[in-house]
């Protein structure tokens, strides 16, 4: 008989878990026949949204841009836009941090996915369910595809990624080596890739370099049904959680939230970026201060696609939030608005319409047609 992790908390079979270096519960040969149809939509829905990074007919990562001369996105999406660091600089130094911005960026979206890889493959060591184990199992290999296109992308218009951020790294640190089945779900499946999905909208909408916008729908494609896999937890597990637990979860994720929101965009992140436009990091950090008021904050997060307000949603959604926090999101969400959106998130019709340009391609490829032929025999 398999043992559960101590302080594991597992309301639903399908997410029995074993302990990490217990491979003989693996082997169990009653385990292959109580296996779970709960995601038999996600995995056969695949094919759908499959696309390859290495391949032009998806992306094309020689497409030309002037990063010299051209904003890769929108500055307002720059961190001292709005501030006193903004006054201080020409157009070409904006250009220069706005792109600077945007490169710490794209590369720690790498180092997400590159965690989001880890995380789905660790998934496969404790989750019990073969069911469950195989639909981890196929979001580590469309992660690792994420890697790949981000390393692809940062290549092209960088040369390298730039190092992780402390924060990201002690997050996703924590998240993969963890134990436990439920900090592994909520952490990574609802708060990182709803962070995530706030991320690639904010690129798709706002980005002006045409493979930002590409790539970012493409991720979202993906990225869509990696949600879905948090919100069936959700729904089997957070209406059964005494209060103990449920208040374990909520505390847990507040404090996560919380870190990521003050902290990983902060200048003392990205003091490299700062001193490459001629700025003191400790100068631009007391003029982003000033300028990000909560109040500020809060005027930000309205915006239905602001990656913390995406995160907001989503755990409101499925149910973390209760009355017990909702106040302290309500310092820069208006959560009465939130409460009465409809469960839609706002990636989903992007990463819809992504789906549907991903079928014409997969229609006319001879390679996914044989396959699919060899399958059928």
């Amino acid at each position: 008989m398999h043992k559960e992790a101590e302080g594991q908390i597992t309301k639903d079979n399908i997410y029995n878990t074993v302990e990490p270096t217990d491979f003989p519960a693996m082997m169990d040969g009653s385990r292959y026949l109580d296996r779970t149809s709960a995601f038999d939509k996600i995995i056969s829905a695949t094919h759908d949204h499959f696309w390859d990074p290495m391949d032009k007919r998806y992306i094309d990562f020689d497409t030309p841009f002037d990063i010299e001369n051209e904003y890769m996105v929108d500055p307002t999406m720059t961190v001292g836009y709005g501030t006193a660091v903004w006054d201080k600089l020409d157009e070409k130094g904006r250009i220069k941090l706005t792109n600077l911005e945007t490169h710490w960026s794209l590369s720690n979206v790498l180092h997400g996915e590159q965690g989001a890889l880890a995380l789905s493959a660790s998934l496969c060591h404790i989750l019990r369910d073969p069911g469950a184990q195989e639909y981890a199992a196929n979001q580590a290999r469309e992660e690792a595809r994420h890697v790949t296109a981000f390393t692809n992308i940062v290549k092209s218009r960088f040369g390298r990624p730039m190092a992780v951020g402390s924060v990201l790294r002690d997050t996703l640190s924590e998240l993969v080596n963890s134990k436990y089945a439920w900090k592994k779900i909520v952490g990574m499946q609802l708060l990182v890739e709803g962070l995530a999905m706030g991320a690639f909208a904010t690129f798709y909408n706002k980005g002006r370099d045409p493979l930002i916008v590409q790539l970012s729908q493409l991720a979202m494609t993906d990225e869509a049904f990696h949600h879905k896999f948090g919100k069936i937890w959700a729904d089997r597990t957070i209406p059964k959680l005494d209060a103990e637990e449920h208040a374990k979860i909520e505390d847990w994720a507040w404090t996560v939230f919380q870190n990521l929101l003050f902290n990983i965009a902060a200048p003392e992140q990205k003091k490299h970026i700062y001193a490459e436009v001629g700025l003191d990091w400790d100068w631009v950090q007391a003029s982003f201060m000033e300028g990000m008021t909560d109040e500020k904050i809060r005027g930000n997060m309205q915006e239905s696609a602001n990656i913390f307000r995406v995160l907001v949603k989503t755990l409101s959604m499925t149910g973390i939030i209760t009355d017990r926090t909702a106040h302290n999101y309500a310092a820069y969400v208006d959560m009465k608005e939130l409460y009465a959106e409809n469960d839609e998130m706002v990636g989903d019709k992007i990463a819809a319409a992504g789906i549907e340009q991903l079928k014409l391609i997969n229609r006319n490829n001879d390679t996914l047609l044989k396959v699919s032929g060899n399958a059928a025999e």
